[in-house]
């Protein structure tokens, strides 16, 4: 079926038609009194104000990555000027998708407080609608923006004259800008926003929960508008560009990675003519459509109908919809595997396991895995962080003796989660890879993806739930108002731990799919810790994950002071605010909170994108990728820890909203505790909404500017050149003979004929800041030594095709007419006249002939010996070498990146006939 790729296309469509019939219904709901559409109003030109100003600096940054990649595109041919495009409407979709959630979350807020007037089920209904407006526009925007530029890449690129395997390779080259556009934006967004949240409730908190003794939200706190911003620009628009970075980056993955098992099953031998061949690739799109389709079914389920229910009830409303959606994406995750992949997949390489065959229902396995291990890990998370659970608990009752045991509790929470979550990944990626290698580990994580639609409009529906309480708590409405906002808010803040560890999960698996991409991409067969400089890199990779928190937070504790010392002011300096009668400068704070995001945001994201390409072009790419190994495993394990940690601190502090019980006396808001609490949840706010969500982008993005910047370093490794040295040393077994004691060749006469199995030529030239080394794998020919040695004929073939660098796609461009254009100019010869003795050895004068340039030449060589071999024919060895100048031969191709120099080096043993 050539137009299957319209599928996912239509799929998305629905999804975003969807979107808009719920964005329609929710703009429909009352929207409450003239106060509370105020409030609603100032949140809203707050969150956009900041988005503006945030997207006039995100534009810089698009035009000079852009200018950035067309330079890549210019000297790297595999790399198209198309991922220009690509990256551009990246980063617009991805902004886009955020803004369209943040829009949706500060027309659904008052919605939602009115809606609480009324009921809980009615506030559940408008808030989780709001969240699913986000959910589907991320998760159709995603797949829209995929298929298009899949489809229009196809068109462009295949059919050229190339292999499928090199034509597919250059259309998802330009496809990883479209990730790499979105994963770029999201990063900013996700920091940036997570300063200006974290900024505003800190500050917030801090003066008027425990310096004032005032409620949360309280109208007469300066910082209670900005802190409402910060719930959207964060926890909505940061979360969207988010999961929409992390949706593309998954999906892509997949693809990259059925690519390679495509070509697998050509070696193979096996024949491939459904779907044009391209099954493998299109699979995991169709995933993600399907999970659209499964999403939308699961939101018709998510309601309560007890106006009296609780958390646990609400809860369980939300994972019935989810189940419902992960079950249907099973359903269909079979049936798309079974009709569009063979019974059996030929030749699917494992790591030095070598090529197995691997029937398609393994495939299915692996994706049940994802599946499973995502439900598993969800509810995991919700052990540590949900209220009224052991973790929890815990830390209200070290919160009786302060705010040090608190602190001490939460801190050993979060750590304690990265236990079962770490080993819940490592069961999904040793399972899938062991179902169906490194394409079972990426579908595996596609699968996981497949429901985003149905994951952010869960966890999105929090803050609209945050915010109505908000709204509630300013606008002065009836206290029944706030305890429905309340329990939505609280089951919110455990949504929103289960999606960011539901996204981190993903993050891991993504970027093991990622890399097992840039390693093919690259050439690389493994990363040798052994080696002093991949060692270091690796080290340097589990550092910045590291380094990357603490910018973050640190930046959140500036920006928190500024705010504190703001809201002080306006406390002591206006008159009235405490008593109800002034009314606080609340743009002041706005502004604060702004300027110190913008500011703060840019050097983490500086680092996580410079960083790998200081690495990549210095120490070359097996360091690469034991960098990127370091920050994926070090920025997992960082991320569980903050997100837990935090979630768990906000429910203990939310406990004594309520009363909770400790040492058997009922504790409530106003106690020495519930102020300990706040203090915790103060620290923990930075670690769930700033540094700890920003770890999965940090990954993610790591390996992605790799698998970009991988066609530039094209496996010019120190392990490639290591594998050349040892072929070298393995010819070279005979020791160089002293300068002072030159070997006589007197003796040798007649006709020796090259020994093709005991000849190499090699070659070196400069690649950026490394060296590439390569050989020719066919050498032959005949000596015709004289009775003087200025008599000796030398008449060298070398055969052109055969030239090897231990990566196919470089090597076969090699073969084009950038290089040594094999198909017109078959040969390379050597025609030697002499042997002229020197100090070192002998020079042999002749003439080198490429593409049809002959040029004058000196062979500096080494007579090594000779005598008789095993076998009784008579063999003499010589060895060598040669500089030339590549441009003299009009190969001219890279100026800049290649140096133009090339060192021959060669060792052969002659037969005599």
């Amino acid at each position: 079926m050539e137009n299957l790729i319209i599928v996912p296309i239509a799929l998305a469509v629905l999804g975003l038609v969807f979107m808009l019939i719920k964005m329609a219904w929710v703009k429909k709901q009352n929207a409450g009194n003239e106060r509370m559409q105020e409030i609603s109003k100032n949140i809203k030109e707050g969150a956009l104000a900041f988005l503006s100003a945030e997207y006039r600096l995100l534009a810089i940054f698009v035009v000079i990555a852009s200018a950035a990649l067309f330079g890549i595109s210019t000297i790297v041919e595999t790399t198209s000027w198309m991922i220009v495009p690509a990256f551009i409407i990246g980063a617009v979709f991805s902004a886009l998708a955020g803004n369209i959630g943040m829009r949706i979350a500060t027309e659904a807020n008052a919605r939602t407080t009115e809606a609480a007037r009324t009921s809980l089920p009615q506030a559940l209904k408008v808030s989780f609608g709001g969240g699913t407006v986000m959910g589907l526009g991320v998760a159709g925007l995603a797949v829209l923006g995929l298929s298009l530029f899949f489809m229009i890449f196809v068109g462009s690129f295949m059919g050229q004259e190339g292999s499928f395997y090199q034509n597919m390779t250059m259309v998802l080259e330009a496809l990883a800008g479209f990730s790499l556009g979105a994963e770029s934006i999201a990063l900013f967004a996700r920091v940036g926003g997570g300063i200006y949240t974290k900024a505003a409730d800190v500050g917030a908190d801090l003066v008027g929960k425990v310096e004032a003794g005032i409620p949360e939200d309280d109208p007469r706190n300066p910082a209670t508008i900005a802190d409402n911003v910060g719930d959207n620009v964060g926890d909505v628009a940061g979360m969207g560009a988010d999961l929409f970075g992390s949706y593309v980056a998954t999906v892509l993955a997949s693809m990259v990675l059925g690519n390679y098992i495509i070509k697998d099953m050509l070696d193979a031998g096996q024949v491939i003519e459904t779907f044009n061949g391209m099954g493998a690739i299109l699979l995991p799109i169709m995933i993600a459509g399907a999970g659209i389709v499964a999403s939308i079914i699961g939101t018709f389920l998510i309601k309560v109908k007890d106006n009296s229910a609780k958390e646990a009830q609400v809860q369980r409303a939300l994972n019935t919809g989810n189940i419902t959606s992960i079950l249907l994406t099973i359903v269909a995750c079979w049936f798309l595997i079974d009709w569009m992949l063979p019974e059996t997949i030929m030749g699917m390489k494992f790591f030095g396991e070598g090529t197995k065959d691997v029937p398609s229902i393994n495939v299915f396995y692996a994706t049940l895995v994802g599946l499973g291990v995502g439900y598993l890990i969800s509810m995991f998370t919700e052990y540590y962080t949900a209220l009224g659970k052991k973790p929890v608990l815990d830390i209200v009752k070290n919160s009786s003796t302060g705010a040090a045991t608190n602190i001490i509790a939460g801190l050993a929470t979060g750590m304690i989660s990265t236990f079962s979550s770490v080993i819940l990944f490592a069961a999904a990626i040793w399972g899938s890879y062991a179902l169906a290698g490194f394409y079972g580990v990426a579908l595996a994580a596609s699968a996981m993806m497949a429901t985003t639609a149905m994951q952010l409009a869960i966890d999105a529906f929090g803050p609209i739930a945050d915010n109505a309480g908000g709204v509630a708590e300013m606008s002065e409405l009836p206290d029944e108002v706030r305890e429905r906002t309340d329990i939505l808010d609280s089951v919110g803040n455990t949504t929103a731990a289960v999606g960011k560890g539901f996204a981190i999960a993903s993050a891991a698996l993504t970027a093991l799919a990622l890399f097992a991409a840039y390693v093919t991409f690259t050439g690389i067969d493994g990363i040798n810790i052994f080696r002093a400089d991949v060692l270091s890199a690796l080290f340097i990779g589990g550092m910045i994950p590291v380094v990357f928190s603490a910018l973050a937070m640190k930046s959140v504790g500036k920006a928190a002071m500024d705010m504190v010392m703001e809201v002080r002011r306006q406390f002591k300096e206006i008159p009235g605010i405490m008593e109800g009668t002034g009314t606080p400068e609340y743009g002041k704070c706005v502004e604060i909170s702004t300027k110190a995001a913008l500011r703060e945001m840019m050097l983490p994201g500086a680092i996580t994108i410079v960083t790998p390409i200081i690495i990549g072009f210095a120490m070359g790419a097996e360091a690469l990728g034991a960098y990127m190994a370091g920050v994926a495993v070090s920025g997992v394990l960082w991320a569980i820890f903050q997100n837990n940690a935090g979630g768990a601190w906000d429910n203990a502090k939310k406990s004594f909203e309520a009363g909770v019980e400790i040492n058997g006396e009922m504790t409530y808001k106003g106690s020495d505790a519930h102020k300990a609490a706040v203090t915790g949840d103060t620290v923990g706010d930075p670690f769930k909404d700033t540094s700890g969500p920003s770890m999965n982008i940090l990954i993610k993005l790591t390996c992605l500017v790799g698998l970009v910047i991988a066609p530039i370093l094209g496996g010019h490794t120190a392990h490639s050149e290591e594998k050349t040295e040892e072929v070298i040393e393995v010819v070279e077994e005979t020791p160089a003979t002293p300068e002072s004691e030159v070997k006589s060749i007197a003796g040798l006469t007649g006709m020796y004929k090259v020994d093709e199995a005991h000849t190499f030529v090699n070659f070196e030239i400069r690649h950026l800041f490394s060296n590439s080394r390569g050989t020719f794998g066919k050498v032959s020919g005949n000596v015709n030594f004289g009775e003087n040695p200025s008599e000796a004929k030398f008449d060298i073939v070398i055969d052109a095709k055969t030239i090897d660098t231990r990566n196919e796609k470089r090597d076969d461009h090699l073969r084009s007419e950038d290089f040594f254009e094999v198909k017109k100019y078959k040969t390379i010869n050597f025609k030697g006249n002499g042997l002229v003795q020197t100090e070192n050895g002998y020079d042999i004068p002749g003439t080198l002939t490429i593409k049809d340039v002959t040029k004058e030449v000196v062979v500096k060589a080494e007579f090594l010996g000779n005598g008789e071999s095993p076998f009784g024919s008579e063999v003499a060895a010589f060895a060598g070498s040669l500089t030339i100048d590549r441009n003299d031969y009009g190969i001219t191709f890279m100026p800049g990146v290649l140096g133009n120099e090339v060192e021959i080096t060669f060792t052969t043993e002659l037969i005599k006939q």
